[in-house]
């Protein structure tokens, strides 16, 4: 007799630590991009008064790390999708589309102010 049986839970789908190792490595290689750029950003900043190469790494740094979690959903769809899971398929593209929609606002929202 196995631990779950009777538990209420069921077990563990075949992709799941797939997609945990692919949302992993996507998310520490965004952070880690982030930091970098970051951080050269700021020191070039602080040792040479700054410039558009440094501007440039700010930015970039910013936009990596705010971008991570939106590729974080699109791994995710892309993966329940191969799996056929439809369920879980349709509420992270409904997740991707929120995250779309909120940033459209945000870029009207802010070109009218």
């Amino acid at each position: 007799m196995s631990a779950d049986r009777g538990s209420g839970r069921s077990a563990p789908r075949a992709g799941a630590a797939t997609l945990e190792r692919t949302v992993g490595t996507v998310l520490r290689a965004g952070v880690i991009a982030s930091s970098v750029c970051l951080a050269v950003g700021l020191a070039l900043s602080l040792f040479t008064g700054g410039g558009v190469v440094t501007g440039i790494l700010l930015n970039t740094g910013i936009v990596v790390l705010l971008a991570t979690p939106v590729v974080r959903v699109i791994v995710s769809t892309v993966q329940y999708v191969s799996e056929r899971d439809w369920a879980f398929a349709t509420l992270t593209f409904i997740v991707l589309l929120e995250l779309a929609a909120s940033a459209i606002a945000a870029l009207v929202l802010n070109r009218r102010g």
